[in-house]
């Protein structure tokens, strides 16, 4: 079976605090947990984006479509021949697909407000950016049939929806794991503690995902490690939480051997057993395993963090009824199960899991596991105003989050 092909990274969250808070002005941004809902703003109240109609009804395609997208979302056979759902969709529907890959969630939130582009598939961090700056519609999800098979869980959540109303079509989601070499790490892990333990027995061989988003990770372990700091959402870090978690991350770094953001060097770090515990996709255990590496992973008990990623249509796209189109084309049941293979997740749409190659992928992805999902805190932007809804203090921006990275790396 041939392995699929993940994403060279994950998008690098870099988002200063004018940015943020330019964004998302008078909103609380919406809990980067999974319960779903309105994303609230501080005190329970939900902010009100730009008013914007999602259109009404389909009418004949434009001819084409603009797509900003993440490498691998969109994959027309060029990278590999048998890898195409991009012209199978062009053929069917007569819309040309133009694809301009993203590298960043800024890339694509600075590329979709030029107004050249008609969807775009924006990560949890930039959907909010989107939907608050009025650079995204509203999603008319009774002109995407597939919608009606997309997993529960994946809709009218706090990243794709404000006040009940879809924003944008669920793609795919997934969770950062934790790893580890089974000829090392004894006994078998079942909580972050063995990569934050000051005495670990792995020191110099523990590994971390190289960005300020991992702060995230120290604050989720310090819910339960630490209950008396009050943390009640991973992203939501007042002064004194931020400064708990850069104090466990520096601790950390005593035992790190190296961070990672290249994928290929998590895989190659630890088949050589360079790094024998640590923080991992599930695609990445694919590939090590594949090699015959002695690895296993697990969510552990304290949860995870993760991603969702949302197809959104620009508010002023010039071609509305292709983007629908390809809306509900990457969420059919063969194209979305293409993508999940290829792109390494989990699919959005329940069908999908009868159409992969792999018949167990989606066991392997827990796509229709609600309970497993239900322990993943999606990536979202840190802003000032608290996503866990407090009013009584102020919250650390991504600013201050990236400033205390530099200052954990040293």
């Amino acid at each position: 079976m041939r392995s699929p092909r993940p994403r060279f990274a994950r998008p690098s969250l870099v988002v200063t605090a004018a940015l943020a808070l330019a964004a998302v002005a008078g909103c609380g941004g919406g809990s980067s947990t999974t319960g779903g809902g309105p994303a609230a703003a501080p005190g329970g109240g939900a902010f009100t984006p730009p008013k914007i109609e999602a259109l009404k009804s389909l009418g004949p395609g434009e001819g084409q479509v603009n797509l900003v997208a993440w490498a691998g979302y969109a994959e027309d056979g060029s990278n590999d021949p048998k890898v195409d759902w991009v012209h199978p969709f062009e053929k069917a529907t007569g819309c040309t697909v133009n694809t301009k890959t993203a590298g960043t969630s800024d890339e694509m939130v600075n590329l979709m407000k030029t107004g050249e582009y008609d969807a775009v598939s924006a990560s949890g961090d930039a959907s909010l950016r989107l939907i608050a700056s009025g650079t995204v519609a509203p999603v008319n999800t009774d002109l995407v049939p597939n919608y009606a098979d997309v997993f529960d869980g994946l809709k009218l959540k706090p990243w794709n929806s404000v006040n009940g109303v879809a924003y944008g079509i669920p793609h795919g989601r997934g969770a950062n794991l934790l790893m580890w070499r089974t000829d090392t790490v004894k006994p078998a892990p079942d909580s972050w503690s063995v990569v934050f333990d000051p005495a670990s027995p792995y020191k110099g061989k523990v590994t971390a995902y190289d960005s300020p988003i991992y702060i995230a990770d120290a604050a989720l372990y310090l819910m339960s490690a630490k209950p008396e700091l009050g943390i009640k959402d991973p992203y939501a870090l007042d002064d004194k939480q931020l400064q708990a978690a850069v104090d466990l991350l520096k601790q950390q770094k005593q035992n790190i051997g190296e961070y990672w953001s290249d994928y290929t060097k998590a895989v190659q770090s630890f088949k050589s057993g360079d790094t024998v515990v640590g923080t991992t996709w599930q695609v990445i255990a694919n590939l090590v395993e594949a090699d015959k590496a002695p690895v296993k992973t697990t969510l552990p008990k304290e949860g995870s963090t993760g991603w969702s990623d949302t197809w959104m249509v620009a508010a002023k796209a010039k071609h509305p009824n292709c983007a629908y189109k390809w809306l509900d084309w990457i969420i059919s049941p063969t194209a979305n199960a293409q993508v999940a293979e290829w792109f390494g997740e989990a699919p959005s749409n329940a069908k999908a899991c009868e159409q992969t190659s792999d018949k167990s992928f989606c066991d392997t992805y827990h796509a229709t596991d609600e309970e497993y999902f239900s322990k993943v805190h999606y990536w979202t932007t840190p802003i000032t105003q608290c996503l866990d809804g407090r009013t009584d203090v102020k919250c650390t921006d991504y600013s201050e989050w990236t400033r205390a990275w530099t200052e954990i790396k040293g």
